[in-house]
């Protein structure tokens, strides 16, 4: 697998990431070990988890997995800042929860330190020079070797980025919603992160499962749409709204004789300041799917044609 550098630092990871999101929930243990097998042999370094994902489960899957002399093989990236203790989604990125979640994410990943620490999310509630004060202690203190930022916009990443910088510590990475039905980091995100030097590491690039084409006959039973868990997740782009990226998606699969999901995959990967998509398989056979992208480029012409279409949702 190809690699990239993490924006402007020295840090070099795959330009693929594995997902860990459902782990611990609608993926076991076994199959995880499976995926993380499978996405190392093909050369894959960025894993990405989080401490709320499954309440914690993921990361305590990850790290077992991880035990031993494979962590250092692997670029870790973790979050902190979101939570699901009680079943509903707490956002709190003061610095006494975000130093506590880290904590708890190394014990659980059985390791000193991650490689990227991510603040998952803006918090409204708490004052931006708190949530970086955790950030910065973190790098300093090696407990993350490098630091940045989830689901921020482009004047919030860089806001984050200059209080970084007074304190002397680079921002790495943003990790947000990028597909081809979701183009909204466009507008501002993009140039940003071109312009200020941190990586953009695009979740759900498949649009949430959508342009896989699952959805367009029916709804499967093994779905995410299906589940209790991620039928909310999914919907938002699952639709008549998407319908027409949906079908040219596909359409351009056909033509090049591959899975619908590698060219919407394919087609992030490929767009200005994007490091690293993170693809969140559920099985083995999803993932080699996916994988089979890193000997795809799409032709300039089918570039154009999936902007055209999915123009309405940037």
């Amino acid at each position: 697998m190809q690699t990239r550098r993490l924006g402007a630092t020295g840090l070099t990871v795959s330009r693929l990431a594995l997902g860990t999101m459902a782990w611990g929930t609608r993926t076991s243990a076994e199959d995880a070990r499976d995926l993380l097998t499978t996405f190392r042999a093909a050369g894959g370094t960025l894993v990405d988890t989080a401490h709320g994902y499954a309440g914690g489960a993921s990361e305590e899957i990850l790290g077992e997995l991880l035990a031993g002399p494979d962590r250092d093989e692997v670029v870790l990236v973790t979050k902190a800042g979101i939570s699901r203790a009680t079943g509903e989604r707490v956002v709190d990125c003061s610095r006494g929860t975000m130093l506590r979640q880290l904590d708890a994410s190394l014990e659980r990943l059985r390791t000193g330190h991650v490689d990227v620490w991510l603040a998952h999310t803006w918090d409204e509630d708490t004052p931006l020079e708190e949530t970086v004060s955790a950030l910065e202690h973190a790098w300093r203190t090696g407990r993350a070797r490098y630091v940045g930022v989830s689901n921020h916009v482009g004047w919030q990443a860089a806001r984050t980025m200059s209080l970084l910088a007074e304190a002397g510590v680079p921002l790495a990475a943003n990790s947000v919603e990028y597909s081809l039905v979701e183009r909204r980091p466009e507008r501002e995100l993009v140039a940003a992160a071109r312009a200020l030097g941190f990586g953009l590491l695009p979740w759900s690039p498949v649009g949430r499962g959508v342009l896989s084409g699952r959805y367009r006959t029916g709804v499967p039973a093994d779905s995410r749409l299906a589940s209790s868990e991620f039928a909310r997740f999914t919907g938002r782009h699952a639709g008549d709204h998407t319908a027409g990226v949906v079908e040219a998606v596909r359409t351009a699969a056909d033509g090049l004789g591959v899975p619908p999901a590698v060219v919407a995959l394919t087609w992030v990967r490929d767009r200005p300041g994007v490091v690293a998509p993170v693809v969140g398989p559920r099985t083995p056979g999803q993932l080699a799917a996916l994988l089979t992208s890193e000997d795809v480029e799409l032709p300039p012409q089918i570039v154009d044609a999936l902007d055209e279409v999915s123009v309405d949702h940037a």
